[in-house]
């Protein structure tokens, strides 16, 4: 029987990585993980965490415009981005310090280094030039910007990964892209003050989320005064003498801006992880291919998480992560369950949402009752705020089974996470209805729209 340096080797420290490898270590197994970088991934270290600081940073803004209708009276206000990336990097040492102790509290060996594959069952740690070898490899490298190098100038853009680490707050910017990164980030610096454009060569924002969502978002987004530029994309970028970008657009206009940052989607990082030395399979864009149990072609070798390109969700590459080790050491297979994942996307309004777009379910089912409600929250009342919100539910009507929910508006992601336990359980509309609403709350409107706006059948809009 072969002997090797480790039971599991885990190359990549991100959300997935890490909770695999903490747990299998506290199972006594005899564990490595390589990661390059810093330990808590894209989510942690240029992800989900600084963007929501970032987020919360950019509500200010609107909150001193908001405060004379609850009769305070606030003076002149500053903002200083220093100071936010300075408490931000504070927050990001603290976490990543909490990663590292856990892994170390289950006898996990962590090394700060790249690693690549030598063969099937060796790694190579490049800091030291070290091999090692492990009867189990599990890789959760994630995925990195799509750096659009077909683009003439894309080396004078930014990322999401820079726009973390900016010396100084653009005073105008162009966000390329109409995913929720891009999104979230025009929300962002347009409510720290920036001059902000939205350039997607799409019919309009957000493809893939339900149609009433995506228009109601866009239009809350062009009213508060951030350009949203569709059907374009860049012909090219050049930095000037000065400093400052002129981008070309596809249109033929020309604009000037302090930075661009290129949110076109995201790519596997798996460039240079030595996989042709193992065998294992990827597909055109380089994710690693594997089964429903996030085993590769070669059997001992696994991979979760934003690699394998399927669902590109932190929570979802820690329940992949916590599939794998019942299945690979438990004796216990489990395949991920991707039915009913609540998603938040943190722009201004925030959207929450879980199941099927109205899209989604007239191709599952031939008759839906659609449950639509568009309204201004309480806290906009005062203040004189003209912007509303949109709750939606779409009902089987067959089973009368709740199939997507759909909220766009102030606390829509927590409304998600709760949502997605009642979508989860299958929860008719019936049991919807027959829930006391909190009142006042915004989130009531959800158990009491008692009437359908309208019904879908056989893929037509009908009246209810």
């Amino acid at each position: 029987m072969a002997s090797y340096d480790y039971d599991l080797f885990v190359i990549g420290g991100g959300s997935g990585g890490v909770r695999a490898a903490r747990l299998a270590g506290a199972m006594g197994k005899r564990v490595g993980l390589a990661e390059e970088y810093r330990m808590g991934g894209t989510c942690v270290i240029r992800g989900c965490v600084p963007k929501k600081l970032f987020v919360y940073a950019s509500q200010y803004s609107e909150h001193f415009e908001d405060a004379p209708g609850y009769g305070w009276s606030v003076g002149e206000t500053a903002f200083d981005w220093p100071t936010l990336l300075a408490n931000k990097d504070a927050e990001i040492d603290r976490l990543e310090a909490i990663y590292r102790k856990g892994l170390d509290t289950n006898k996990v060996d962590i090394i700060d280094s790249r690693a690549s594959f030598v063969s099937a069952h060796e790694v190579l740690l490049e800091a030291t030039g070290k091999t090692v070898t492990a009867e189990t490899i599990l890789v959760a490298t994630g995925g990195r910007p799509n750096l659009h190098e077909a683009l003439p100038g894309h080396e004078h853009c930014i990322t999401s990964n820079g726009a973390f680490h900016l010396e100084t707050l653009p005073k105008s910017i162009i966000v390329a892209g109409g995913g929720y990164i891009a999104v979230e980030f025009a929300n962002i610096f347009h409510g720290l003050g920036v001059d902000t454009t939205l350039l997607y060569r799409g019919v309009k924002i957000l493809n893939g989320f339900d149609e009433d969502v995506r228009d109601h978002l866009q239009e809350t987004m062009i009213a508060k005064g951030i350009n949203v530029i569709c059907h374009q994309v860049f012909e090219n970028i050049e930095r000037r003498a000065d400093g400052r970008l002129e981008a070309l657009l596809s249109g033929g206009e020309t604009k000037t801006v302090d930075q661009v940052m290129l949110a076109l989607g995201r790519v596997p990082n798996t460039a240079g992880l030595g996989l042709e030395h193992t065998g294992v399979e990827m597909d055109r864009s380089g994710a690693i291919i594997v089964d429903d149990y996030s085993r590769t072609n070669v059997d001992h070798i696994w991979a979760v998480g934003d690699v394998t390109d399927r669902v590109q969700l932190t929570p979802v590459a820690i329940h992949e992560a916590m599939c794998f080790l019942e299945t690979a050491f438990k004796d216990n297979p489990i395949k991920p369950d991707y039915e009913a994942i609540a998603t938040a996307v943190f722009s201004q309004p925030e959207i929450g949402t879980v199941g099927l777009t109205e899209a989604q379910a007239t191709e599952r089912y031939a008759e839906l009752e659609v449950y639509k409600a568009v309204f201004r929250p309480m806290h906009n009342i005062l203040p004189g705020r003209n912007e509303k919100m949109l709750m939606k539910l779409i009902v089987d009507a067959d089973s009368r089974v709740v199939v997507g929910a759909h909220v766009v508006g102030p606390g829509a992601g927590e409304m998600a996470q709760l949502l997605g336990i009642a979508l989860k359980a299958r929860s008719t509309k019936d049991q919807f209805d027959a829930t006391m609403a909190v009142h006042p709350t915004a989130a009531e409107e959800l158990v009491t729209m008692y009437q359908p706006s309208y019904r879908v059948r056989n893929g037509e809009k009908a009246a209810a």
